[in-house]
């Protein structure tokens, strides 16, 4: 199945062939023994990709499920989280938090700037929290989180570390084995959707617990929730035969696929090869006078928020780049006309982003604005080959 344009969004992104050959399998029972074995596969390649010691759980949902999924199964009503946030998506925890009785305090950085780390220390020494809560990417913004810097700060206050993993997850590292800091401290929790970095279509909710998390859990007794509750979906990811709720089928072969092809790739290349396109994307887009809301050392590898020159119309834009076939996508919040949002993860190739930067300068030379795109194309080209070697 081609496609017909460039979906380069932070999500939905581009879906390839073989995804979609599986996608279109037959649709079988969910208890056939080829689905079964199938989904079994795809729960292993997701511990393989998160290297957890614990559980993952493949749900049908969206990412904001697998918010739910990690907040209602380790933190009780009336407890405490702190919410790191980033942008728009950082603070969807504040609201979730507070639907289940959870008290939520807040440190919110200036949109395009990261929270600080002497500002986590100063209020996780103020309080004590259950879990703290970390956008490792937020879509909003392309800002992303320093797990090198915060996880080890969060875990010496003794406060779960849950990592919504959204818009990162198979492009960004987020290893729940290794420790962070000479303290050995580690993520508790990664949460993701499927149609991201993975690159399949939406429609998985996608969670990780570690033994840690597995105990918050347990702890809890009984949790405000039937369908998140981890407990009646355990032995359904030991023993997918077993039934609770009726899975995706076709779904769960896709993702099976899409993580497949993740897999094959390489974790260490995969992230390498995200950094390089982010970093390219966001220079090759200064060429056109064009600049990242996040400053390069905070920018994360799987999408741009790239703020317009003065007098550049944010519909016309993207309706003139729309109709060459290339779909980017409006900012968020204050921001909204103010910018665009580019993605550049998942199945996007080196040829798709090269031609993306071409067709941006192309529409904005017939709006009316002089750049030039050779120019930007061969900045482009510069920094993928200084990275993919």
């Amino acid at each position: 199945m081609p496609n017909k344009e460039m979906l380069l969004i932070p999500g939905p992104t581009p879906v390839i062939d073989s995804i979609y050959d599986a996608l279109a399998q037959e649709t079988r029972s969910h208890t056939d023994a080829r689905f079964v074995a199938i989904f079994r596969d795809a729960i292993e390649k997701t511990k393989a990709m998160l290297k957890t010691d614990g559980e993952v759980f493949v749900i049908s949902g969206s990412g904001t499920l697998a918010m739910e999924i990690a907040l209602v199964n380790t933190v009780a009503p009336g407890e405490k989280i702190l919410v790191i946030s980033q942008g728009y998506f950082g603070d969807r925890f504040i609201q979730l938090g507070k639907a289940f009785g959870i008290e939520v305090d807040v440190l919110q950085s200036e949109w395009g700037k990261q929270v600080s780390p002497e500002a986590v220390q100063a209020k996780l020494a103020s309080d004590t929290y259950k879990a703290v809560t970390l956008t490792h990417a937020d879509t909003s913004t392309g800002v992303a989180a320093n797990l090198d810097v915060l996880v080890p700060i969060i875990k010496e206050h003794g406060a779960l570390v849950i990592l919504d993993g959204v818009c990162a997850t198979a492009a960004m590292e987020e290893d729940m084995s290794k420790p962070y800091g000479t303290s050995g401290a580690r993520i508790d929790i990664v949460l993701t959707g499927s149609q991201k970095a993975i690159g399949v279509p939406p429609g998985l909710a996608i969670v990780a617990f570690n033994q840690t998390a597995l105990a918050a859990r347990n702890e809890l007794g009984n949790v405000p929730a039937y369908y998140c509750d981890i407990h009646r979906w355990i032995p359904i990811m030991n023993d997918p035969s077993k039934y609770f709720a009726t899975p995706p089928v076709n779904l769960i072969y896709a993702y099976d696929e899409g993580m497949r092809i993740v897999l094959e790739e390489g974790l260490e290349r995969r992230f390498r090869r995200h950094q390089a396109f982010g970093k390219a994307v966001r220079a090759a887009l200064s060429v056109y006078g064009l600049k990242a809301l996040a400053e390069e050392e905070a920018a994360a590898a799987t999408l741009s928020c790239i703020v317009y020159r003065e007098g550049m119309d944010d519909l016309a834009f993207r309706a003139a780049l729309a109709k060459k076939g290339l779909i980017v996508a409006g900012a968020l919040a204050h921001l909204a006309g103010k910018a665009f949002r580019i993605g550049h993860m998942g199945n996007t190739t080196e040829q798709m982003l090269e031609k993306a930067i071409k067709l941006i300068g192309e529409t904005m030379i017939e709006l009316g604005i002089a750049v030039e795109p050779a120019k930007a194309t061969a900045r482009f080209k510069e920094i993928v080959s200084g990275f993919l070697v």
